[in-house]
């Protein structure tokens, strides 16, 4: 039993004044408390936009710039370079590892000179308020096990999501919304992409209330937020008063924390049949901001219309919005594929960042954008002059952070020639972890939870701050 459980089994004690409070319909509030010392010291940054670009996207052909590999073309992977590093069972069964030049050409931007492909013409206009990470490395070379350690700072299932961790320690400071909002969005790219599964923005051990709510594309954001026909607001309440007074007494009886997480999920769910239906509609914002974000921030599920309400819901002080974006695992058809990504991303992407800044929030949001984890350097399947495939590579891959306490204009890490080992500054996704919630003014060492005997914590044993990468 943790200390909240405790309080709250307490039948006189300040567990029950909290519960009457939760109780008191239409009583105002400007936020929901988080653990008592969190934030740890003064945070720079209020909330975090995660942009996961679900599949892996190709450094070498984005952000890498590793020109000296035009002469390298078709020569297989050198045994040096490779040290043995096990690879995928896609390539693995190949009799060579040819060298794949990226076929994009790249320029240099911003005050810096700093390299961008010509794929991401809108990203190269904002790269001065980026801080560019090209060695991000990770420890699974299959999409699931790295999503899910991005995600959960575990490759087994069962932790809480970064996001889950985050209004866990932190609240929200808006009461009528979650404080982890989840939107996933579909492919560009024409080959199909790997799936997502609820757990990546789930509780793990953390009470439930902690988890993610996914917001839908069409019909009503939210599964069951509107009332069935004949139900009026006034009856729904009344409904829920009723419930709540049943599980008190349960809760009284039994102590579990689960049956509190029930009662503010009830609660939540009937604020968020007003907050909702104001967030998703969009008829108020002008013509020049969907010009912005780009032709498809029109269409319901589009990336571009989830970066639109991604800002919405930063204006609304939620705490930890994450965007999924499938179809970056171009194992084949790379320079279709991949120019077909970033046409639908890049515009949006920057169009966020843009927004952001103009409205004074960029200095209190975090944008974080990336996948979990990078490209080969060789070709999977058949190498030609107009076609290449990429397999998964762990080792060093591209991020890049924005916002809330990072300094911008950085590029920080180098790369080998081949874009294939960590040359200097290697970030560990531990690593970015606890920067992230470094700006939130979290020390992620003191951000725990007791399960099963063990204090866990979203970096488990590991972590160190890139101290590079703060302002």
């Amino acid at each position: 039993m943790n200390r909240r459980d405790l309080l709250t089994r307490l039948p006189a004690g300040i567990g029950v004044a909290a519960l009457s409070h939760l109780f008191a319909a239409g009583q105002p509030r400007k936020g929901i408390a988080g653990l008592p010392g969190f934030p740890n010291f003064a945070p720079k940054a209020k909330r975090v936009i995660l942009l996961h670009q679900s599949g892996g996207p190709s450094q070498i052909d984005l952000f890498d710039y590793k020109p000296q590999l035009r002469k390298f073309q078709g020569v297989d992977l050198p045994a040096s370079v490779r040290m043995g590093q096990r690879i995928t069972g896609m390539t693995s069964g190949q009799s060579t590892l040819p060298v794949a030049a990226s076929m994009f050409n790249f320029k240099q931007h911003g005050q810096n000179g700093t390299w961008a492909s010509e794929l991401i013409p809108y990203t190269a206009k904002i790269i001065d308020q980026l801080a560019i990470v090209k060695t991000v490395h990770t420890e699974a070379i299959n999409h699931d096990p790295a999503i899910t350690f991005f995600q959960s700072g575990s490759q087994q299932p069962g932790r809480p999501s970064m996001g889950a961790w985050v209004s866990y320690g932190l609240g929200s400071d808006n009461e009528n919304l979650p404080a982890f909002v989840v939107f996933v969005s579909q492919a560009h790219a024409l080959n199909t992409d790997q799936p997502l599964f609820s757990r990546l923005w789930g509780a793990g051990f953390l009470p439930s209330n902690y988890q993610g709510v996914k917001f839908r594309a069409s019909a009503d954001p939210v599964l069951f937020l509107s009332n069935p026909r004949g139900v009026s607001r006034e009856t729904r309440r009344g409904m829920l008063d009723s419930i709540s007074s049943l599980n008190q007494l349960k809760f009284k009886d039994a102590g579990d924390p689960e049956i509190e997480t029930r009662i503010s999920q009830y609660e939540m769910a009937y604020r968020m049949q007003a907050s909702v239906p104001e967030l998703t509609d969009l008829s108020k914002e002008p013509d020049s901001v969907f010009e912005m974000y780009g032709p498809e921030s029109r269409k319901p599920g589009s990336y571009a219309r989830n970066c639109l309400l991604a800002r919405r819901l930063a204006e609304r002080g939620v705490r930890f919005i994450q965007l999924y974006h499938r179809g970056w695992d171009q194992h084949n058809d790379l320079p279709r594929d991949l120019a077909l990504q970033c046409r639908g991303t890049d515009q949006p992407t920057a169009a966020l960042v843009t927004d952001l800044k103009q409205r004074g929030l960029l200095d209190d949001t975090l944008v974080v954008w990336g996948g979990e984890f990078g490209r080969t350097v060789y070709c999977q399947g058949r190498l030609t002059e107009a076609n290449y495939g990429r397999d998964h590579h762990p080792r060093n891959f591209t991020m890049w952070l924005a916002g809330g306490g990072i300094k911008p204009g950085v590029v920080l890490g180098e790369t080998d020639d081949f874009s294939y080992n960590i040359a200097a500054d290697p970030v560990h996704v531990h690593d970015l972890q606890a920067t992230i919630l470094h700006c939130l003014g979290v020390d992620h060492k003191k951000l725990t939870y007791k399960f099963q005997g063990r204090h866990f914590r979203l970096t488990d044993v590991h972590g160190e701050l890139v101290d590079k990468l703060i302002a």
